[in-house]
């Protein structure tokens, strides 16, 4: 298969940390004890819907006199290209632990949600239906948030201190947010399509094709999307009965979502791509995206840290040195060919830094003995409704059904993502779970 063949059949996958860390680079290496570089990797999606790394691209911007450094690193057979292939996967785990960390989880979760919260709070009636809708989605978040300001993302916090881009990591953050940040990008359909993991397709089941179709989280997340759209559908439709105006002339539901345009995101108050609230499909969409990045969403990237990154080999959130064959002194590099193992120990995480980031993730990944879990409980406001409550009804069964298909799909030997030994079984999206780290159970809001 040629490159352009591969291209085409969209064998190809990339992991693309180039453009984002690369204007931090020097600043970073400023820092003691840390270091970063621009990153791509490249994946070839395998017969068997596997992803099988190719190659990781590590670059240093030019500074001052001193030029570009780059190197494409590979797996290989001899004794130094496997080293240095381990070492390069260490930079780019630590990459993909910051980006997973800092924007997939709490920017696009935790600090996203706020702006929902607070105008909801400010602008709906505490007996408006949508504010009844969304007010299990809103549990602990602030409070859960105001912790985190104070002990992991605060200056000289945890974060800083065991990540990578130490005191910048806010603001590669806000750099994130800046560039790429679409409300409108959020619901998990357009996610997967923005990040070329799904084309639309009407004859495909929930209209996407996927790209990698042993895709755990896609295939367990979209039924879940569509069973919480299906839940919407039925809330709204029930106190908006009839097209158009209704949505439209709700003076409470249109200052709710003006002010999450214009003060929430007031930077961005003015793109083009924020929906509108003129119909009930534009509400249900609007609804069903932030319930899913309350739920879904911030179920998926937080319940199963520990299990993935608690031992830290498996996703260091730091580099601590440069990759040996960066302008290497003769002492240094006759280290690595002596010693390579003590090279790539200095690399990882200190052991104060792991000790304290698998404390942390221990506890993020913690279901607390009051949790609420989508489907659960019903709200008072719900069940005193017998047309809300005969939804929720149905809710809470195709949640159920939701649970036995991922039980099938993770004892199908032929879903090698999910599946095979020493396979971590994916369970992030089943929606019930008990107390403790689980790796499972979607809970109503992000409170943890």
């Amino acid at each position: 298969m040629t490159l352009d063949e591969a291209i085409e059949r969209k064998k190809l996958f990339i992991l693309d940390y180039h453009d984002l860390l690369l204007p931090y680079v020097h600043k970073v290496r400023e820092l003691k004890g840390t270091t970063l570089y621009g990153s791509r990797t490249l994946f070839m999606l395998t017969h068997d819907e596997t992803l099988r790394p190719l190659a990781i691209e590590l670059t240093r911007p030019p500074k001052d006199d001193n030029p570009m450094w780059r190197q494409v690193f590979a797996p290989g057979w001899d004794s130094t290209s496997c080293w240095l292939w381990r070492i390069a996967k260490a930079h780019v785990c630590a990459h993909d632990a910051g980006f997973h960390q800092l924007v997939v989880h709490w920017l696009r979760t935790h600090c996203c949600t706020e702006p929902y919260i607070i105008a909801a709070n400010r602008q709906l009636s505490s007996m408006h239906p949508i504010y009844r809708l969304l007010l299990p989605h809103f549990r602990y978040t602030m409070e859960i948030n105001s912790l985190a300001r104070s002990l992991l993302i605060n200056a000289g916090g945890i974060i800083e201190t065991t990540f990578s881009p130490g005191k910048y990591s806010m603001e590669i953050s806000s750099a994130y947010y800046d560039q790429f940040w679409r409300f409108d990008m959020e619901g998990l359909p357009a996610d997967l399509i923005r990040r070329g993991m799904a084309v639309e397709d009407p004859t495909a089941k929930h209209g996407l094709k996927l790209t990698i179709e042993d895709y755990p989280f896609a295939n367990d997340g979209l039924i879940l999307w569509d069973v919480l759209k299906e839940w919407v559908k039925d809330y709204v439709n029930h106190y908006y009965p009839s097209e158009g105006s209704p949505v439209e002339s709700d003076e409470e539901l249109q200052a709710w979502w003006y002010e999450v345009r214009t003060k929430g995101h007031g930077d961005k108050k003015d793109e083009p791509w924020w929906p509108v609230l003129k119909t009930k499909d534009d509400l249900i969409q609007v609804v069903t995206t932030i319930i899913w990045v309350t739920s879904g969403h911030h179920a998926a990237v937080n319940f199963g840290q520990y299990h993935y990154g608690g031992y830290f080999p498996n996703r260091p959130t730091i580099a601590r040195t440069n990759i040996p064959t960066e302008e290497p002194s003769e002492e240094e590099m006759k280290l690595f060919l002596n010693k390579p193992e003590i090279i790539l120990l200095r690399t990882f995480p200190s052991q104060i830094q792991a000790t304290k980031v698998m404390a942390i993730l221990d506890v993020l990944s913690n279901h607390s003995v009051d949790e609420e879990y989508l489907g659960g409980v019903s709200e008072r406001a719900w069940s005193d409704n017998p047309v809300i409550n005969a939804a929720f009804e149905r809710f809470n069964g195709r949640l159920k059904e939701l649970e036995g298909i991922i039980d099938g799909r993770n004892n199908d030997l032929n879903l090698k993502n999910r599946t095979g030994a020493g396979v971590v079984p994916y369970e992030l999206l089943k929606p019930f779970s008990e107390a403790g780290v689980t790796g499972k159970g979607v809970p109503y809001s992000i409170s943890i």
